[in-house]
């Protein structure tokens, strides 16, 4: 046996990789090493980050991420969006760059307090441990009869929604109201359970657990700057009290009347820990358009005798639909009640007018504001009811539409419209609005349903779509375009209706342009407040809240909205919102996603005045009113700053403040507003002050080095409040250093598991240290990792974590028995295939390297894990096939190369590869592979053979069987008409841009003015649209008329490579030009670059 041949059989002996094992060995393998590189990550305090001294140029880069709720253990949903700060972070130190990334937990508000006030009760009413009267079989049977008798009564009549389907029972039982005591059952040993009637007991029992979760997630938090939130930890309570005493001598933090959710039952504000539905939910502001009804027509059949008898009495009187879109009232066609549904006149004392909507509506309204501290009643809560309607006795009614170019609408019926939402009534704007384009056009063109509700052709057929609002790309009617697109023929394709009301609405507000009315060619987002006050000022329109969803109080009682006094913080003040504006849509801020950035600029233009504080839970008291308490969306919305010094005042292992633990022996009562004054706004050191100012300079130099945060990492629902929150507020705090705000939001959408909403019925809700227990941390990173990227939906699936043990495992065994194996070659002169892998290897750095700074981890993964171990697959097989022992030297590049890329993902096995490899220090602490540039030619060179080996394969499939000959035929000439097409490709393309969007189109045009036989301009658009995906590949090489490289020489180098793959070991290379006897349709076939496999 010959000495290649002896390497050959060894290098086989190494890659087979047994099929993974029944059980647990590799996963827990993994684990033991993750235990094992976690201790010696602790004991060298690789992720503490410390400021750099002054001559050292070593760029700093902080991120962040939301710190979660503690009221239990951490799901897969955290670790998912968790991931996104972690990997880059992580990628982010093998830049060379000095990381912070720093952690805390959130205990304010109310969810713990009202958790454990459920708890108490649980106890006193069934005792220690509880015994639920569910338990009881003859209890659950008469719950499930009643739960079957609730669905069967939805399904019969809608009304049952708006009320909700649950009886009393089914509330007082385990399904309406979830058990306390069994949600902690499955997080605390029974027996601890009653300590947790004491909400701090909460406080000091879910942090610590977190840090130890996060830890073996292998998370790399510097966990010197953890701390908990609320009045228990004294040095974050300083801060916050600091925070807003700066908020309220800047005019910030104002006091009056304002919207909360209220209980008209208890009597008071309805907050999260009284509710026993809607916890979460807040006032949503809408604006009640007033479409006056106009002197009854001809009434045949009776239907209109109340309202008629009700204008007698000489009000006026207005259908009130509720709308979130004042400026498209413009486009208003007619206005729609549900037939079925139950109406009310109401009097409105303020205006003395009379307003048909529903009777809930009409509750909510009592209790609000019309101007200043005006009621729109005399009494508050209170409405008088001049007449009840059913909605059929409204349909046909006359009306005058404010705005609309039709001096005249009607009352139409909808039976989609819930009476749990807004007034019941709806007016209509096709134009913008998908629902009410497909209800219109039902109506339109059907006869018999007009007839039905008793609908005149006069009612219906010559109201048209009113252009108003122009978004590019979508026209002027954007839920026309929309429903078009979407092929969408009723309101029953309630999915797809959905989808187009969500992007109309979106862009329309970011995109579109007014084209009609007095803001006509201004852009909605700017205009909308304007057309809402300009519509209110004129008696066209007023204000009107609702909670955002159903909210309940535990007296059964349906909340409503009411005005009452609350400290409020004005983010709706002109300059603010401006300054915010203007930071967000600079070069200064980067959202990495045009649709999330969309959505910012709409957060910041809808938010308004937010309460900010509240009477019940947990949390730092308001300083100047010690009777309120500082809400959870509104201390948190600076605290990153606290990090840069939370080292110096808690540090390690002290999550609660204990001042006898503070590194730099600083009492927090010490913590006065001027001390945080010197640290975070440069002013002068405060007289009298107890804090030694090199300590406190320290602390503001610390501040100063870790300032701007540079990156900070949510789920999209943050937009909305708590990430626009931030903004405004660092704004307001460092109004006068805008070079300290926010440098970037990354968003991520929400984790399905194996494609399923996680939900505990369905086995797929995952707790964060469960999952990494049975797959490792590195297999569910890899998994978090292949989940996805952008706003929508991503999935984490267990089959590509079960996957990752497997992988993971297998390339750790080939890599360390392939470097130690002795057959390996060691010359220096490197062939074909060995100067392809590290080709492809210089790519693959770069590539996944672009995709990690983008926040393109998925992308990232498949560059640096896939793509990798395909290159080196080819590398190997094609090694294997020729007889050529593998490269030592180009074999370690690429696996030095592999550990560094997958690190951001799987920290703990780079550590171990790393140290397998020789390599001094942390993987972690390694620079990103510094690699060539990457060789375009010789990237199309070895695409040639992959493709050419690709066709082979094809070709000798197909061949009929009692073939007696093969050759590979190659040729470097094109035919005249590819030489044409070439030639107008090269003068249409950019060496910036690439091809023209047009160009295919263009390309067709050339073709019909250029090529005299129409029966070829099939081919040549075949032809230019290969052509222009290997320009977009490779660049301006792939349209050379000649090729850039010997055809001939390659396949011959790689000739034995081939006979094994292709499974024919007679096969020689011809050139086309000369070889004899090759007929014509094997010709046509061979192209330059394009091989062809001739077999006879």
């Amino acid at each position: 046996m010959s000495a290649a041949d002896e390497a050959t059989k060894a290098m086989e002996n190494l890659t087979v990789a047994p099929p993974a094992p029944k059980g647990t060995a590799k996963r827990d393998a993994l684990r033991a090493n993750e235990v094992a590189v976690q201790k010696k990550w602790a004991d060298a305090g690789v992720f503490e980050a410390d400021p750099r001294s002054a001559d050292d140029s070593q760029e700093s880069f902080m991120v962040t991420f939301p710190y979660p709720y503690s009221n239990g253990h951490l799901h897969i949903g955290h670790a998912f969006s968790l991931t996104k700060a972690i990997f880059r972070a992580q990628y982010e130190r093998h830049q060379g760059k000095n990381v912070l990334f720093p952690f805390a937990f959130h205990c304010t508000g109310m969810p713990i307090q009202a958790a454990a006030n459920k708890l108490k009760d649980e106890i006193e009413t069934y005792g220690n441990p509880p015994k639920f009267p569910e338990e009881d079989p003859e209890v659950r049977a008469k719950m499930e009869a009643e739960i079957a008798a609730a669905k069967a009564a939805k399904a019969a009549a809608s009304e049952n929604k708006a009320k909700g389907g649950k009886t009393k029972l089914v509330q007082k039982t385990g399904t309406g109201i979830v058990r306390q005591w069994n949600i902690l059952a499955k997080m605390v040993p029974p027996d601890e359970i009653p300590q947790f009637v004491d909400p701090y007991h909460w406080l000091s029992y879910f942090p610590p657990i977190g840090v130890e979760h996060l830890k073996n997630f292998g998370s790399g938090v510097d966990w010197r700057r953890a701390f908990i939130t609320t009045a228990v930890n004294p040095y974050y309570d300083a801060f916050i009290r600091w925070q807003f005493e700066t908020l309220k001598a800047k005019n910030k933090v104002l006091f009056g009347k304002r919207n909360n959710v209220y209980s008209l039952v208890d009597g008071q504000v309805c907050a999260d820990h009284d509710r026993s539905e809607g916890e979460g939910v807040g006032p949503q502001e809408y604006v009640l358009i007033k479409l006056q009804v106009l002197p009854i027509e001809e009434d045949k059949n009776g239907r209109h005798a109340k309202m008629a008898k009700l204008l007698e009495q000489g009000k006026k009187v207005f259908l009130v639909p509720a709308t979130l879109r004042p400026e498209t009232m413009y486009g208003q066609t007619n206005c729609f009640v549900l037939p079925d549904g139950d109406y009310g006149a109401y009097y409105v004392d303020a205006t003395d007018e009379v307003f048909i909507m529903s009777a809930r509506s009409a509750r909510g309204l009592s209790c609000q504001m019309y101007k200043g501290n005006d009621g729109y009643t005399k009494e508050f809560g209170k409405i008088d009811c001049l007449e009840t309607f059913k909605g059929d006795e409204l349909l046909g009614l006359p009306l005058k539409a404010p705005l609309a170019k039709y001096e005249k609408v009607y009352t139409l019926p909808l039976l989609t419209i819930s009476m749990s939402k807004g007034t019941g009534v709806v007016t209509s704007v096709p134009s913008d609005a998908p629902d009410d384009y497909v209800s219109l056009k039902a109506l339109q063109e059907k006869a018999d349903f007009r007839a039905k509700y008793g609908i005149t052709d006069e009612m219906v057929l010559p109201f048209e779509v009113v252009p108003i609002i122009s978004i590019e790309g979508y026209g002027e009617a954007s839920a026309v375009f929309m429903c078009e697109k979407l092929k969408i023929k009723s309101f029953n394709d309630k999915a797809k209706l959905e989808k187009a009301k969500d992007e109309t609405y979106l862009k329309g507000f970011t995109m579109g342009v007014m084209t009609i009315g007095p803001h006509k060619g201004k852009k909605v987002c700017d205009v909308k407040p304007v057309i809402k006050q300009e519509m209110i000022d004129a008696g066209q329109a007023c204000l009107y809240y609702e909670p955002e969803s159903r909210v309940v109080s535990r007296t059964n009682d349906e909340c409503v909205v009411a005005a009452t006094d609350q400290w409020y913080l004005a983010y709706g003040e002109e300059s603010w919102t401006e300054a915010v504006k203007k930071h967000v849509l600079s070069d200064s801020f980067d959202a990495y996603d045009p649709s999330a950035l969309g959505r910012y600029e709409y957060t910041i233009g809808w938010l308004q005045e937010w309460a900010c504080t509240r009477q019940f839970g947990l949390g730092t008291y308001l300083p100047w009113d010690p009777v309120w308490v500082i809400e959870s969306l509104s201390d948190s919305t600076i605290y990153m700053a606290y990090y840069t010094i939370a080292n110096h005042l808690q540090g390690a292992d002290n999550l609660n403040g204990d001042p006898s633990k503070s590194p730099d022996q600083i009492d927090p009562k010490d913590l006065s507003a001027g001390v945080f004054d010197y640290i975070y706004r440069n002013k002068p050191y405060p007289e009298g002050c107890k804090i030694p100012e090199e300590k406190l300079k320290s602390m503001r130099d610390e501040f100063r080095y870790w300032y701007p945060m540079t990156l900070r990492v949510s789920a999209k629902d943050l937009i909305p409040n708590h990430l626009t929150m931030a903004l405004f507020n660092h704004a307001a705090i460092w109004e006068e250093e805008p070079e300290l705000w926010p440098r970037g939001y990354y968003c991520n959408g929400h984790v399905l598991v194996d494609a399923e909403k996680m939900a505990k019925s369905k086995g797929n809700f995952l707790m964060m240290n469960d999952t990494v227990n049975k797959y490792s941390a590195d297999a569910t990173r890899f998994a978090c990792a292949d989940a996805g990227d952008s706003l929508d939906d991503a999935n984490f699936s267990r089959e590509t974590a079960d996957s990752a043990i497997v992988s993971l495992s297998n390339e750790e065994t080939w890599i360390t028995e392939t470097l130690a194996s002795s057959v390996l070659r060691t010359d220096g002169e490197f062939n074909f295939m060995d100067k392809v892998l590290i080709n492809e290897t210089n790519r693959l750095v770069v590539q996944c390297g672009e995709s990690f700074a983008k926040m393109q981890f998925r992308e990232g993964l498949q560059h640096g894990w896939f793509e990798m171990l395909l290159a080196r697959n080819e590398y190997r097989s094609w090694c294997q096939d020729s007889s050529v022992p593998i490269h030592k030297a180009v074999i370690t590049k690429w696996a030095e190369a592999l550990v560094i890329l997958i690190c951001p993902v799987c920290p703990h096995w780079s550590e171990m590869l790393w140290s397998k490899l020789g390599k001094e220090g942390f993987a972690v602490k390694a620079s990103w592979p510094v690699v060539d540039e990457e060789d375009k030619l010789l990237t199309r060179q070895a695409k040639f053979l992959r493709d050419a080996i690709k066709r082979f394969r094809g070709t000798a499939g197909k061949a009929r069987k009692g073939w007696t000959a093969a050759s590979l035929l190659v040729t470097n000439e094109y035919p005249q008409w590819k030489i044409d097409v070439l030639k107008f490709m090269q003068e249409q393309y950019s060496d910036d841009s690439g091809f023209p969007s047009t160009f295919m189109k263009d390309m067709k045009t050339w073709s019909g003015k250029n090529i005299t036989d129409k029966k070829m301009i099939k081919d040549v658009m075949q032809f230019g649209s290969f052509m222009k995906d290997e320009a977009n590949e490779v660049g301006r090489i792939a349209l050379d008329l000649d090729i850039p490289f010997d055809q001939y020489a390659i396949l011959e180098s790689s000739l034995t490579y081939v006979k094994a793959q292709l499974g024919i070991p007679d096969l020689d290379i011809l050139n086309l030009s000369t070889a004899e006897g090759v007929p014509d349709r094997v010709a046509e076939q061979v192209t330059p670059g394009k091989p062809h496999l001739w077999i006879r």
